[in-house]
């Protein structure tokens, strides 16, 4: 009889989406627009917004994807062909490609080693040596909140404001994380979440895009719904995009947000019991919060392996509990080691580098259990003291 699958991160539905779901069929609002769209929106706003005296202005636009939010950020803050734009190398690939999208350059940074997100003096230098060989600043900066981890996000944009160059916080994988008691996604000129079906809460397909004020969100709407000027007939004088949220996708959403602190508490709670049992694990070190300065949503729970000390590789680990039916995925190849940006500049002190050859993401989410963590730390334990990576695949718990 085959195990059960256990995978990586899969959202769980709170059983409250059919209901706006039917309304929405009821009144026949299954268009990028309506209720649940506005609701969906205040929804957002209610959690991540208004409780925040520090967000004061700040306004949620739904969209159809957090690389669409990323985009539009982008497009309002005026990036265009030709311009430099600074992007954390260690992410996954639609941090980036919006900036080719706008014709623009990305140049890659590097990481810092506690929270794995970009390394804030490092940017500073690299800015500083773009402007030398440019004669220009970047145009904006892509900083993320990697698998969850609050970056060092205020000196991130105290190097953004040093320079004059606006911040877009990437907190497609950190909703609900916090720092320094702020929301994550509230901190950068515009901030971007995904409700992808492996995230927090999914919308099947989603994204939001967090703007710094009203008149920039009603700019964000223009631009995705297609840049239709006020004409009584089709008039464009802008290129324009097919990137709001629909109202039935929305109303998923509607019914995720009745479960969003349950699931960000699942996840925490996971994160706990994987740190606990892997204390005890020479050789293998969980990626907790470095300080009481942050407390990460633990979006996926990641690890990082010493071959030496263990005599196994996160490849062996990863083929050993596939096996068992168990998915687990490597940490993010670094952007500046992708074919596609060979030839991109890239600011790298080995950190992403050291990281994507040690690392690996273990499941979490609300259908992952404590006896699931136990069994999967287990079956590491017995990878490690048989120091094998050829092993019958046989349940060791701990």
């Amino acid at each position: 009889m085959e195990k059960k699958r256990i995978h990586l991160c899969m959202c769980r539905m709170s059983g409250a989406e059919k209901r706006f779901i039917d309304e929405a069929f009821a009144e026949e609002w299954v268009v990028p627009l309506g209720p649940n769209v506005d609701g969906f929106e205040a929804d957002l706003k209610h959690r991540i917004i208004d409780n925040d005296p520090g967000c004061s202005g700040k306004e949620i636009a739904a969209l159809s994807a957090g690389t669409a939010a990323i985009h539009l950020a982008l497009v309002l803050l005026g990036v265009g062909n030709g311009d430099e734009v600074m992007c954390q190398s260690f992410t996954f690939a639609a941090s980036a490609n919006p900036i080719v999208y706008q014709g623009a350059q990305p140049v890659f940074v590097d990481s810092e080693p506690e929270s794995w997100n970009m390394d804030p003096a490092l940017l500073d230098e690299a800015i500083a040596d773009r402007v030398a060989k440019t004669g220009r600043k970047p145009k904006a900066i892509i900083a993320v909140h990697l698998y969850g981890m609050p970056a060092r996000i205020d000196e991130i944009c105290a190097v953004g404001e040093k320079w004059g160059i606006p911040v877009v916080e990437d907190a497609a994988e950190a909703l609900g994380s916090v720092y320094k008691g702020h929301e994550c996604g509230t901190f950068g000129n515009y901030g971007i979440l995904s409700f992808n079906g492996n995230k927090m809460i999914t919308t099947s397909g989603g994204g939001a895009l967090i703007c710094p004020d009203a008149a920039a969100k009603k700019r964000a709407i223009f631009y995705a719904t297609q840049a239709r000027e006020p004409f009584p007939y089709y008039q464009h004088e802008h290129i324009g995009f097919n990137y709001r949220l629909s109202n039935i996708s929305a109303g998923i959403g509607r019914g995720q947000m009745t479960v969003l602190d349950e699931h960000i508490a699942h996840h925490r709670m996971l994160a706990s019991v994987y740190q606990e049992l892997l204390a005890d694990i020479d050789g293998v070190t969980y990626h907790a919060n470095p300080s009481a300065d942050s407390d990460a949503n633990y979006w996926l729970s990641t690890i990082e392996i010493d071959p030496e000390t263990t005599g196994i590789t996160p490849d062996d680990v990863r083929e050993h509990l596939a096996r068992l039916n168990v998915e687990t995925r490597p940490l993010w190849k670094p952007m500046h080691l992708q074919p596609v940006y060979a030839d991109a500049p890239a600011y790298v002190n080995g950190v992403s580098e050291h990281l994507f050859g040690r690392g690996l993401c273990l499941p979490s989410g609300p259908w992952v259990t404590p006896e699931d963590v136990r069994m999967i730390v287990g079956e590491i334990a017995y990878l490690i003291s048989s120091q094998s990576a050829s092993l019958t695949c046989g349940s060791r718990g701990v």
